[in-house]
């Protein structure tokens, strides 16, 4: 699967109108009816390759686009969101100058 181009497990005459938030490949068992013994097995099935880690990310956003960004009545959500995500990363790439700033003590 190149950029631009359908998954090769998608059929249009089977799937109908292609949904970039469906995986479209052989269904498998859901994580959480794996049995602790067939973790292995189950994680030896799945394909880790850049691409289709990436097919994934891409699943998920849209999947959170048809729920939260696309309805006809949004809300506050989306917004919400993304403004917390916003600030965990902003506060994650500026731990480490806030950091040192803990123990200081300010004295006048």
């Amino acid at each position: 699967m190149g950029w631009g181009e359908y998954p090769a497990e998608y059929n249009p005459k089977v799937h109908g109108p292609y949904d970039p938030a469906r995986f479209y490949g052989k269904a498998d068992t859901a994580l959480a009816e794996v049995k602790l013994g067939e973790l292995g097995a189950w994680l030896g099935r799945r394909r880790l390759g850049p691409s289709a880690v990436m097919g994934s990310f891409s699943r998920a956003f849209w999947r959170w686009q048809h729920k939260y960004m696309q309805p006809k009545k949004a809300g506050i959500a989306p917004l919400l969101q993304v403004t917390v995500a916003s600030m965990a990363f902003f506060y994650a790439i500026n731990y480490g100058k806030m950091v040192h700033h803990r123990t200081q003590k300010y004295h006048w």
